[in-house]
């Protein structure tokens, strides 16, 4: 077997998981084989409370791309926890290793429930000043904390004979415990949800995805390891200070070992903590102590972020790909196939429209009264009055620039309406967040698929959240039940095949197919389309639109935006027709084509014949729709 045979035995399936294996048995038998090599087991100790804080941030800042840069001070805030309590009630600081976790899920809660909330760098600055306020709030209130005076901890009560053994044990255990919450929190929807925020959080709120809850939650969750692992950390040191509890330089070394290793992956930041914390232990012992320590870090941060952006396991990943796509022959899809692959579903009762009260008539499923929203002096949607009733598969055209996509976005919340009210299924929306939206029943496809195209495609339909309970988030993405009705909607689409693809690798016009299997994961009434047969094979266009007809049968609602006329009249009725914002016409397809407004629109007033159009005159009822 050649070196890269070996390599890439080493890293897949089963093997990938021994790797790791062997490793923790190693580390677990060498303070028995080596009792002596005291400074040793010191170095390794503090290797794996590094690689637990990076693990532990990975989970916010690499599973959900939201940087933290003080992400250290859940260390101090769990180290002064132990430290306290232990000084005060005289006991081992052991004991409230539980507590601090409490007192920094606590803290991050309540700050992420402000920060997080908004996006950008305002997250990252305020992380920062966090983490020198604790520096603050702890050195000044002197009568709880000592303040720079310090806090003594207890000493350890076991034999010097073992010297830091427990300690170097506690840590990796801990370690070992972080690291198996973040792969559990990877494999269950919670973690395709934050996956789906890094990618697209405006497309992660349309599928259900409650991106506040999911943010704060994760910096919470990622801010318990950390506040645990502080109370041993007191111990460990038996003395603390506001400087060293609260240290910025930590908060960078947590940074550099996930950006090392591979930010967002599961090992990426365990094998950085360990060469972090190796390289500047190398850096004091030869080079002179903390001044060295601190141009160590600084120019390997600059190398990582100039030559490693994505980190090591994620570089070496990348080039093992590559050589096997080199050897492979290229496999071309066969777009017929997957266009006549036929895998019948039913959809969700949720689905099916509302048994309608004999004698009474039935609210329309979709009603946007008066919307209006403009840019600036530009009134993109205006005063647009649109209904479209349980069933039925309603088309919505115009020219380009009349305000189409920007009316799917004020149905779907992804742009707020300026005036106006839109109503859907009984429930007024408008003031709405997009996720409560489609936990409502009420889904969508972009004009320009936005699939999260660096998770599987498995991942793109597990995400989304038809409901809003808890117990969903806890649920396994790539087993179970979950995952099972995503192959089974890929299957219905025909592409069960491509599962374990990246999404990115795939045709456009089958990332459309994915993209509408997603949105069914969501068990939708109503589905807003944004030109299905766009830029597409014309193949897969037949393929989309026996889906549709399939789905509708079934009882899900359609309002679709197309520019392919022949389609719309062929698969929508009604038609309605928007122009500079407005709905200038709205009934079946064949009054609708006739309008002379609707003509004048698409061709120009010079396009017009000089003589009326023959055909029936127009009246408000026909212009009225009357439903599937």
């Amino acid at each position: 077997m050649t070196t890269l045979g070996r390599i890439r035995a080493l890293t897949s399936g089963r093997s990938g998981r021994l790797v790791p294996l062997l490793l923790f048995v190693v580390l677990v038998g060498y303070p028995v084989v080596f009792p002596f090599a005291i400074y040793e087991q010191g170095v390794l100790l503090l290797a794996f409370l590094l690689a637990l804080m990076a693990v532990s941030w990975n989970i916010v800042s690499g599973f959900a791309g939201y940087v933290s840069l003080g992400h250290s001070v859940f260390l101090g805030l769990g180290a002064y926890t132990g430290g306290l309590l232990a000084e005060h009630f005289q006991v081992n600081p052991l004991w409230f290793m539980p507590v601090g976790g409490l007192v920094a899920f606590v803290a991050a809660t309540l700050v992420g429930m402000v920060v997080l909330r908004a996006r950008g760098h305002a997250f990252v600055i305020i992380t920062i000043a966090l983490l020198l306020a604790m520096q603050v709030l702890v050195n000044n209130f002197s009568q709880v904390t000592h303040g720079s005076n310090g806090v003594n901890v207890p000493l350890p009560t076991w034999s010097s004979d073992y010297q830091n053994m427990p300690f170097y044990y506690m840590f990796l255990a801990l370690l070992a415990a972080t690291v198996g919450f973040a792969a559990w929190v990877r494999r269950t929807k919670f973690g395709t949800g934050l996956l789906a925020i890094r990618e697209d959080e405006d497309k992660a709120a349309a599928i259900g995805v409650n991106t506040t809850r999911y943010k704060v939650l994760a910096y919470a969750a990622s801010a318990v390891p950390i506040g645990v692992a502080g109370v041993v950390y007191a111990y460990f040191l038996s003395f603390l200070n506001p400087i060293g509890a609260f240290s910025l330089l930590t908060s960078v070394t947590i940074v550099l070992s996930a950006l090392l290793g591979g930010r967002g992956t599961l090992w990426g930041p365990v094998l950085g903590g360990f060469v972090v914390t190796i390289v500047t232990e190398v850096a004091n012992v030869y080079g002179g102590g903390t001044d060295s320590r601190l141009l160590v870090l600084g120019l390997a941060l600059v190398l990582v972020v100039l030559f490693l952006p994505r980190g090591v396991l994620p570089a070496i990943s990348a080039r093992l790909a590559r050589r096997r796509a080199a050897a492979q022959t290229v496999e071309y899809t066969d777009q017929a196939g997957v266009a006549s692959a036929r895998t019948p579903i039913v959809v969700s009762p949720r689905s099916a429209p509302a048994a309608q009260t004999p004698g009474r008539t039935a609210a329309p499923l979709l009603e946007i009264r008066g919307a209006a929203r403009s840019f600036g002096g530009l009134r993109a949607v205006d005063g647009v009055d649109l209904t479209v009733e349980a069933g039925s598969i309603t088309a919505l055209i115009g020219p380009n620039g009349s305000g189409k996509t920007t009316l799917f976005n004020l149905v779907t919340g992804a742009m707020s309406l300026g005036s106006g009210e839109i109503w859907f299924d009984g429930t007024r929306i408008d003031q709405l967040p997009p996720w409560e939206r489609a936990h409502l029943g009420l889904g969508r496809t972009f004009q320009i698929t936005r699939l999260f195209k660096s998770m599987t495609v498995l991942e793109n339909v597990v995400a989304p959240l038809p409901t809003a309970g808890w117990g969903l988030m806890a649920k396994d993405a790539v087993s179970g039940h979950e995952a099972e009705r995503a192959r089974e909607l890929l299957d219905f689409v025909g592409l069960g095949r491509f599962g374990a693809q990246q999404a990115g690798s795939l045709s456009y016009g089958q990332q459309k197919l994915v993209e509408l299997a997603q949105v069914l994961m969501l068990e939708p009434k109503m589905i807003l389309l944004d030109e299905p047969a766009g830029g597409i094979n014309p193949t897969l266009i037949n393929r989309m639109v026996e889906i549709i007809r399939d789905l509708n049968r079934q009882g899900i609602a359609f309002l679709v935006v197309e520019h392919n006329i022949p389609l719309v009249l062929d698969l929508c009725d009604p038609v309605a027709v928007l122009s500079r914002g407005q709905v200038i016409a709205q009934g079946p397809p064949s009054i609708v084509r006739a309008d002379p407004a609707v003509l004048e629109a698409y061709l120009g007033p010079e396009w017009l014949p000089a003589d009326p159009v023959p055909g029936p005159v127009l009246k408000p009822a026909d212009l009225s729709v009357k439903g599937g």
